[in-house]
């Protein structure tokens, strides 16, 4: 088995603690030299000043590249193009170009009235700085939004013909869920990179609810994995073998790129890489 390229979603702290924890994410995760990090926005665009503030900080003190969220959500066009501007003035190259979600009271997305409609136009007006790599959501059990698969694969055409670069995947966890929507994807004329992204199973609980929000679905073998392995306290066990046999199977298909999402907490993807054969790359800096 090739070793895949990785990269890593982390969020933005809200305190100290949280501050904490993502610097020992990322100190944890920078030495396996990943292609590039990313810094999410939350619902609402309520985390939109700490995300700059996050990017920057990893872009200067990490030496990774760095790609940040920007959406639609609760912001002119304007204010918008001018964030993406200022992440160009200090040198960060990429950009995760997402409709965003809805303020979490709200449940609906509603453009602002001087705002971009959509992804789409949101991704030709960043194409048109002609600063970034761009990258897009792909949806490999469809978007709860969309009305059936076929909708779903070309509003990702359409995302990626306006000038997206590549298309980083939702989560899932059975390898024939992504393969199956690879290849709808290429059949639909679309060539440019999609690169399936893994979530390391933390919490269950957590990861439940998570998948509920985001219209993922869970296989029903799952829910009986992890509740006999919360009885004989072996999650973590669990956890690590699933995804590095997840992992292996897409790169036993081709997969070349896989990009995890670490929720802050470095430990399981870690592990997950070693078992792939990614280890961290030490220097006589590191030993001197």
């Amino acid at each position: 088995m090739s070793r895949p390229q990785i990269s890593f979603e982390f969020f933005p702290p809200q305190n100290f603690e949280g501050a904490y924890r993502l610097w020992d994410t990322v100190n944890t995760l920078a030495p396996l030299n990943p292609r590039f990090m990313s810094v999410t926005y939350g619902a609402g665009g309520t985390t939109r000043t700490l995300t700059q503030e996050a990017t920057r900080v990893l872009h200067k003190h990490t030496g990774c590249d760095v790609a940040a969220h920007l959406t639609c959500v609760d912001a002119t066009r304007d204010e918008t193009l001018n964030i993406a501007r200022s992440y160009a003035d200090t040198g960060v190259t990429g950009l995760v170009a997402l409709r965003g979600d809805p303020p979490a009271e709200s449940g609906t997305f509603r453009a602002h009235e001087d705002g971009f409609e959509n992804t789409v136009e949101l991704v030709g007006a960043l194409a048109d700085l002609d600063a970034f790599h761009l990258f897009v959501g792909a949806y490999p059990q469809t978007h709860p939004e969309a009305a059936d698969a076929a909708q779903n694969i070309d509003w990702l055409k359409q995302k990626l013909d306006a000038g997206a670069d590549e298309a980083l995947t939702q989560f899932f966890f059975e390898a024939e869920d992504f393969l199956r929507f690879r290849d709808a994807c290429a059949k639909a004329g679309i060539t440019k990179p999609i690169t399936p992204g893994i979530l390391p199973i933390e919490n269950w609980q957590g990861v439940k609810r998570f998948a509920k929000r985001c219209g993922a679905t869970l296989p029903a073998w799952l829910e009986d994995a992890y509740a006999k392995a919360e009885r004989d306290q072996r999650t973590d066990l669990l956890s690590i073998a699933l995804c590095t046999e997840l992992c292996s199977e897409l790169v036993d298909e081709g997969v070349e790129a896989l990009h995890f999402y670490t929720l802050n907490r470095p430990e399981l993807t870690r592990d997950v890489c070693a078992a792939l054969g990614i280890h961290p790359k030490v220097t006589l800096q590191h030993v001197a």
